[in-house]
């Protein structure tokens, strides 16, 4: 059981899946401390003062037997100020990996050629165009 074990850690991707949620759970904690430090201070000072996360709309309040009033609201200042905090943090996401991973070059484009007769792109090596049949003049091997 224990070999068992063994093979499926090393022949399934499940220790790179291990790894891939740990650094995911590192960088979560960096890009919240970036949002949280640096950018929603200076968030701060565009956005409009006071507790406006606590912006609520009533939509029932009663007081029950105890005195207490017992208040329903639809609390809209806090999923826009969630929405706010997703794209902030979306954002930051996007710029850590845009400056780590450098997007592959593109492989060249196989040799090609067109067909005079129809103008369709072929293969170089091709000796019959596959839209119109015609056949096709030998590549100069210059």
């Amino acid at each position: 059981m224990l070999k068992e074990f063994k093979g499926f850690l090393t022949k399934s991707n499940a220790l790179a899946l291990a790894v891939g949620v740990i650094i995911g759970a590192a960088t979560g904690k960096v890009v919240s401390a970036v949002v949280d430090d640096v950018l929603m201070p200076l968030i701060g000072l565009i956005l409009p003062a006071g507790d406006w996360r606590e912006a609520k709309l009533i939509v029932k309040s009663a007081v029950d037997a105890t005195g207490k009033e017992q208040v329903s609201a639809i609390q809209y200042g806090h999923l826009v100020g969630t929405v706010v905090d997703f794209v902030i943090i979306a954002f930051v996401v996007f710029l850590i990996t845009k400056a780590l991973l450098k997007p592959e070059p593109e492989p060249p484009a196989p040799p090609s050629k067109q067909c005079p007769e129809c103008l369709e792109t072929l293969p170089e090596a091709a000796k019959r165009c596959r839209a119109c049949g015609a056949a096709q003049p030998e590549a100069s091997t210059g």
